[in-house]
């Protein structure tokens, strides 16, 4: 066994292997995450992810809240996906209580649903590039992004923290003509998106800095319950979406498309990134297209002044913009939940990097830690 030492800056005999800490605090992981990586020269022997910088507690603190209060806590932990975190509790809830929704509720959540994921998608397709040195694209992802949030903050009242869907339904009614102005914003987004396809992918530099690179085999996929582009991007073809229906993606089947790729590198999951974008453009506007012939009614469920769930336990799971999350609610017929377990998606997608990084070159490793489109929040929840 080679004898290792810990060091800040300078080198080492050449007997020994350097333990590098990357982070806590480091412009390329998206927040407060530390890897302890142990190199050989220039090349990663090992590769630990060290978690918990930022870890609140949610899960502790959705025992001493209401299930309305609950709503605000899950917004949280993925910051670029608050609706979606929103509706996995509100939907275990609901199955809890053998609530229906009213229809024009399904379709309004399912069109929000999808623009958030646009603007999730976004900031990772302008922000990836920019951590391998293009500046570039991330300006034009947030002229994008601020289009679709116009929209999202019309109807919500929030732009990152929406608190739009309630136990039942959702707040309240979208405003007269909004659906108008989503449709101009999702075709005036649409219209630019070739920028990523011209700029990012067909840059020779990008392509040499993530083609082959951060290779992740579909077999490491299920062995860490990796899921989303990131599992797709290796060729495992499972969506939620499509796979187990919820919300009106059923009814959307010929508009969703899976996107998969078979090369499982940096450059892979990139591309189901940008496609999987598309996709949700489209199927917003079939949603709107939807939305446009439904008869005038209610958006919610009223509710007693005091929610209590009935006595029980149920597991609701939706295919967020990062991969599978999930709510494991456990009731004991209070108004608060006995238990309520978080699945994030970031949370198994980062354990990934164990088996990433270990033979990699320092220079690639921020490619692909970048590559697995993490948000800090969602690993320490």
């Amino acid at each position: 066994m080679t004898e290792t030492t810990t060091i800040g800056i300078g080198g080492a005999a050449e007997s020994t292997d350097m333990v590098l800490n990357i982070g806590p605090q480091h412009p390329s992981t998206h927040g407060v995450l530390r890897l302890r990586i142990v190199l050989d020269g220039e090349r990663v022997q090992q590769a630990e992810p060290v978690v918990g910088y930022m870890h609140r507690g949610a899960e502790k603190l959705f025992e001493a809240r209401d299930y309305r209060q609950i709503v605000m806590l899950a917004n949280r932990h993925d910051w670029l996906s608050a609706f979606s975190n929103e509706l996995g509790v509100v939907m275990a809830v609901e199955r809890m209580l053998g609530m229906e929704v009213p229809e024009r509720a399904v379709w309004t959540r399912t069109l929000l649903a999808e623009l958030n994921r646009v603007l999730n998608h976004l900031m990772f397709l302008g922000s990836y590039p920019l951590e391998l040195g293009g500046i570039t694209p991330v300006f034009h992802a947030f002229r994008e992004r601020e289009e679709l949030q116009a929209v999202m903050e019309e109807v919500s009242g929030g732009r990152m923290h929406y608190m739009f869907n309630r136990v039942g339904g959702l707040k309240e009614d979208i405003p007269a003509g909004w659906t108008g102005r989503v449709r101009d914003a999702v075709a005036s987004v649409r219209s630019r998106m070739d920028v990523y396809e011209d700029l990012v992918l067909g840059n020779e530099i990008f392509r040499g800095r993530t083609r082959d690179v951060g290779v992740l085999s579909a077999d490491a996929v299920h062995a860490y319950g990796v899921s989303g582009p990131i599992a797709r991007a290796s060729g495992v073809d499972f969506d939620l979406r499509r796979d187990e229906p919820y919300l009106a993606y059923g009814e959307l089947r010929d508009t969703l498309r899976v996107v998969t790729r078979a090369e499982g590198d940096c450059l892979a999951r990139f591309e189901c990134l940008l496609e999987q974008t598309l996709n949700s453009l489209d199927l917003a506007d079939a949603c709107l297209d939807r939305m446009a012939g439904l008869a005038p009614g209610p958006v919610n469920q009223r509710l007693p002044k005091v929610l209590k769930a009935p006595e029980g336990h149920t597991y609701a799971w939706t295919e967020n913009p990062l991969g599978v999350n999930g709510y494991y609610l456990v009731s004991k017929g209070e108004k608060t939940p006995y238990r309520l377990k978080l699945r994030s998606a970031s949370f198994n997608n980062i354990q990934a990097l164990t088996e990433l990084l270990p033979g990699t070159l320092v220079a690639d490793m921020v490619a692909i830690l970048g590559s697995l489109f993490f948000v800090v929040g969602d690993i320490d929840k």
